[in-house]
């Protein structure tokens, strides 16, 4: 006769059953990282975004002079060892702006695409987990915020509300969140078929810890690659609606309203606009093909074609 199995063997199968999959995906991810590191684009897209991240994190220790401080005696000077990047017309050291305005801009970029994501991704995975109605809802309410253009968007609101940063990244949020869900919802339909979750819900597994311990992890390399490829859309974004007035204010610096205060002096210090522009360029750039690396590197028909 073969003996009951004891109460907590349930509970305990729950726990243990994904823990081959957790050894595979540790050992996916070793892979995908070795996949990442052998292209060259992606890794200095990725040590130019660390070097700029270091920048603005360090921002006002190496800063030469205060970016709000006007010094009239020295408005509208070129390149010099005093002034490497010039002055703009009112005496302000362009490098010392282009540093903090890459401060401003990175941190509004980082808090929208991570709320983003979080939002975004959960509301995928909890639509295509669960289907039918929740899912017609979800999908239909994100489509109609996708139907309005994020920069018309973003104008329409913060005209409404005032500007701020806080709006600026509660706009860029709202207008990545479809982007994101639909990519989550997508990658949680193929997911949720695989045996090993159909195995945790006849255990008893309930629906949020199915879809936070089971779903994620598995959706979290797409969840990267979109994640980074929003980094640049976001910057991008800010820098077009502080260049329309309407983005942060100054006399914060930000990349966009530099471009916008030098606009008018673009033929005489085309300075004022060249340098905040290409480091605009340079940063969006260099996200762009650091997620073009991350998604080749988890990209499963990619890797077929390597073999």
């Amino acid at each position: 006769m073969t003996q009951p199995l004891p109460k907590e063997t349930g509970s305990n199968l729950i726990t243990e059953l994904p823990r081959n999959e957790k050894t595979k995906a540790r050992r996916k991810k070793s892979a995908e990282w070795t996949a990442f590191k052998k292209s060259k684009l992606g890794m200095i897209g990725l040590l130019f975004l660390v070097f700029m991240l270091l920048l603005a994190l360090t921002a006002p220790f190496i800063m030469p002079y205060d970016p709000l401080v006007q010094d009239i005696t020295s408005r509208a000077q070129g390149v010099s060892a005093k002034h490497w990047l010039g002055t703009d017309v009112v005496g302000r050291d362009i490098l010392s702006r282009l540093i903090w305005g890459s401060r401003t801009s990175l941190f509004v970029g980082f808090i929208s695409v991570a709320f983003s994501t979080i939002i975004g991704g959960f509301l995928g995975m909890t639509a295509a987990y669960k289907g039918g109605w929740l899912d017609d809802i979800v999908m239909r309410a994100l489509e109609s915020i996708m139907m309005i253009p994020l920069l018309l968007f973003g104008l329409m609101v913060i005209v409404a509300l005032g500007s701020s940063m806080t709006t600026l990244i509660i706009v860029i949020s709202i207008g990545l969140i479809p982007g994101v869900a639909r990519m989550a919802r997508g990658s949680a339909m193929e997911i949720k078929e695989k045996e090993y979750i159909k195995s945790a819900i006849s255990l008893g597994a309930g629906s949020f810890r199915v879809i936070i311990q089971h779903i994620f992890p598995n959706i979290l390399g797409p969840l990267l690659v979109i994640s980074t490829l929003n980094m640049s859309s976001a910057i991008r974004i800010e820098a077009s609606l502080s260049f329309l007035g309407v983005g942060v204010q100054p006399p914060t610096p930000t990349w966009g309203n530099m471009i916008q205060e030098g606009f008018e002096y673009i033929t005489s210090i085309p300075g004022l606009v060249l340098f905040p522009g290409l480091a605009l360029l340079l940063v969006s750039i260099a996200f762009n093909v650091m997620g073009d690396a991350i998604r080749d590197a988890f990209d499963p028909h990619i890797k077929q074609q390597r073999k």
